[in-house]
């Protein structure tokens, strides 16, 4: 359908599959959600079911205004209302203390909740018709590289869901940011779509979450260590960019040369680097354009996925604002990071059996 012109009978169709306790993938401005009705707690179930979702990771509440919050939330404060007002919808999730109505299921027996107003216009309309709130996670399986198109969901859950609202492309293209608001200052537990700075522009100092990619439970939705991947291992050069290219240029030869299949992942100004035909390329797009690269981040990895590799090469894109949130999800795919001294480490030759 129509990203800014919703189809009301497929919209219907949705609802009434939601108040019947399924599931339904919907697009955000971030990311695809799957969801469900988050007052029911057999359907909240399912989404972990259907996912593969470990029942201690916690699911953000999506709701269609801010006056919904006091549905969803015991306690709404003076700064959580300022914040609704400057930037929802949008890609922002406040964690507040839970209200009653909101089963232990959706916040994984944790005594808050998060929840966000999403800024598009079929998700509204969703959440609207149903007249319920929608407990919703990326619709995908456990940690997969998220969906930003309806395609993208149907290759990781088709057949375990009931319906699949496509409205093409997401616009954002990385989740939400999530600011706890119980701590003071407020603290952003996972970096997304609206950067640090345009927070603290608001609201005066900000906090980030030390170690939010240790083990343990997951304090946020979508924080646990081993998320957003591919399944080709994902190895991520953390240092210079002139190091980090020579870096993956030496590892990529040699695992060229012992006949393995290697694709790499880097930007526009990258491909001037790379003259080697035999290596798969994706580029995130401009240098410093951390807004393009970011909506294109998890359909560039789905694509080097898609290709048959045996390795995946990347490297710190840096910057600010979403150049964190991209490298925060890059953190979390990799299963190797690399640092400089580290390079020549036999450890990452290939496996020769």
């Amino acid at each position: 359908m129509h990203p800014e012109r919703p189809d009301p009978q497929r919209i219907a169709q949705a609802a009434e599959i939601l108040r019947r306790g399924g599931l339904v993938a919907f697009p955000t401005e971030t990311v695809y959600g799957l969801g469900a009705n988050a007052l029911d707690a057999r359907a909240v179930q399912r989404i972990f079911a259907a996912k593969g979702r470990p029942s201690h990771d916690p699911l953000i509440v999506h709701v269609a205004t801010a006056e919904d919050l006091q549905q969803v939330a015991r306690e709404v404060s003076s700064l959580a209302e300022q914040l609704t007002r400057t930037f929802w919808p949008g890609p922002l999730t406040l964690v507040l203390p839970k209200a009653s109505a909101i089963p232990d299921e959706v916040t994984s027996g944790r005594p808050t909740v998060a929840v966000r107003c999403p800024a598009h216009p079929v998700a509204l309309a969703l959440i609207r018709a149903a007249s319920v709130p929608i407990a919703a996670p990326s619709a995908n399986r456990f940690g997969h590289t998220s969906p930003t198109t309806a395609q993208h969901v149907l290759d990781d859950l088709g057949g375990q869901i009931d319906l699949i609202l496509d409205a093409g492309p997401t616009p954002v293209g990385v989740e939400s940011t999530v600011l706890d608001l119980t701590q003071r200052p407020p603290v952003i537990l996972r970096p997304g779509g609206l950067p640090k700075e345009t927070l603290e522009a608001h609201i005066g100092e900000v906090g980030l979450a030390d170690g939010v990619t240790a083990p343990g439970p997951a304090p946020s939705p979508g924080m646990l260590p081993r998320h957003y991947a591919p399944n080709t291992p994902l190895w991520l050069f953390l240092g210079s960019r002139m190091w980090a290219l020579h870096a993956m240029d030496g590892i990529s030869r040699r695992w060229l040369t012992a006949g393995r299949k290697v694709g790499v992942l880097v930007s526009d100004k990258d491909r001037e680097y790379w003259s080697n035909a035999a290596v798969t390329m994706e580029s995130l797009g401009a240098e410093g354009d951390y807004t393009a690269m970011a909506q294109r981040l998890y359909s560039a990895l789905r694509e080097l996925d898609a290709a048959g590799l045996d390795l995946i090469l990347t490297r710190d894109f840096g910057g600010e604002g979403l150049g964190l949130a991209i490298r925060d999800r890059l953190v979390r795919a990799a299963v190797r990071v690399i640092r400089p001294g580290e390079e020549r480490s036999e450890a990452l030759l290939p496996d020769q059996t």
